[in-house]
């Protein structure tokens, strides 16, 4: 399977969380990486170039942290301007038929706080919803998400237990991950 990973993070390079997820993968033949925020600096996507990839690619992680209960503002622009009627969704819009998607996203507070009755009153399942049909509207195969949460928090030791699990979620069979 040939997977390609998104990272979609304004301040990569000052993310422990997401440096370490990253970290685990980059030895990883099998996953492009690519840097959002580094390849678009200017914020003109090459729409033409992501669908190459898209079409390229059997599975697609989205890597984020998770912002006021979404995804950076970049990743929504990218939403905007690459899944487009006619090519991803909509009449003749099927290029994304049998595409599987799985978001890696990094949460700042402990899991406590996503759920009922926890300060932010829902889970992040719950709150990614928006992305889940997104991506559905398009015709992909949403997988359940990776979750790092206390990211801020978590010490080193922590986060590299994290990326291990995230490597093997990525890697994981879609039979196995969809129950």
């Amino acid at each position: 399977m040939k997977i390609m990973l998104i990272a979609a993070h304004p301040q990569l390079d000052r993310s422990r969380a997401n440096q370490a997820l990253l970290g685990e993968l980059k030895e990883d033949a099998d996953i492009f990486i690519r840097d959002l925020y580094r390849e678009y600096p200017d914020w003109n996507i090459d729409v033409e170039k992501e669908h190459r990839l898209l079409l390229e690619y059997d599975r697609i992680v989205l890597q984020f942290p998770f912002y006021w209960y979404s995804c950076p503002p970049l990743l929504k622009k990218w939403f905007d301007d690459v899944l487009t009627f006619g090519w991803a969704f909509g009449p003749g819009g099927d290029r994304l038929l049998g595409k599987e998607f799985l978001v890696g996203t990094t949460a700042g507070g402990p899991d406590r706080s996503y759920r009922a009755g926890g300060d932010n009153r829902f889970t992040v399942d719950e709150l990614l919803r928006p992305i889940e049909r997104t991506l559905t509207k398009c015709n992909g195969t949403y997988l359940p998400a990776f979750v790092v949460y206390d990211a801020n928090q978590s010490a080193g030791a922590e986060l590299a237990r994290e990326a291990r699990r995230y490597a093997e979620h990525i890697r994981t069979p879609q039979s196995a991950l969809a129950h």
